[in-house]
């Protein structure tokens, strides 16, 4: 048993390791970033991560792909109009135990019989925790940044925000 329980323990630990890197997403449902442009100067900019990323990092990540997006299309700042975020699956909740008792009896012929029966159930969730994703839609602009909570120098989020790469 006590093998069993090591082996359980390794394989959980390693299914919460499922990196988040910085990289095109290659699917809809592929962790990864992706855009889509709606007007010149206005994007919609997803990072999904990978399960378990913390929603912080998601959300660090969906910035730093709008300011390389600014700077690549010739502007110097962005303001975020809107944000979304989306989780989807859940798990990361360990091991599960479950319990089962049940019972019957019979009255055949001359004799009557009658049983019981326990059953003990495990399963392990090795999913990694829930995905996060976050879809920020931004306005860009040139010249000095405007005074607003809102709004982010570009070069400052590229320079700043450190992404895992692969």
């Amino acid at each position: 048993m006590k093998p069993f329980l090591a082996l359980a323990a390794v394989l959980s630990l390693a299914a919460c390791t499922t990196p988040t890197v910085y990289a095109p997403a290659t699917g809809p449902k592929a962790s990864g970033f992706s855009e889509y442009r709606l007007e010149n100067d206005r994007w919609r900019v997803t990072y999904r991560g990978g399960s378990g990323a913390p929603a912080m990092q998601v959300a660090d990540l969906a910035l730093l792909r709008a300011g390389e997006l600014a700077i690549q299309t010739g502007y110097d700042w962005f303001r975020v109009t809107d944000r979304f975020d989306e989780m989807r699956g859940g798990g990361g909740g360990g091991p599960r135990t479950s319990l089962s008792v049940g019972g019957g009896s019979s009255n055949y012929g001359w004799g009557r019989s009658s049983g019981v029966g326990l059953g003990i159930g495990t399963s392990f969730d090795l999913s990694g925790g829930p995905q996060i994703s976050r879809t920020i839609e931004v306005v860009m602009g040139k010249g000095p940044k405007p005074a607003s909570v809102d709004v982010y120098d570009a070069r400052a989020v590229v320079r700043e925000i450190q992404a895992p790469r692969v």
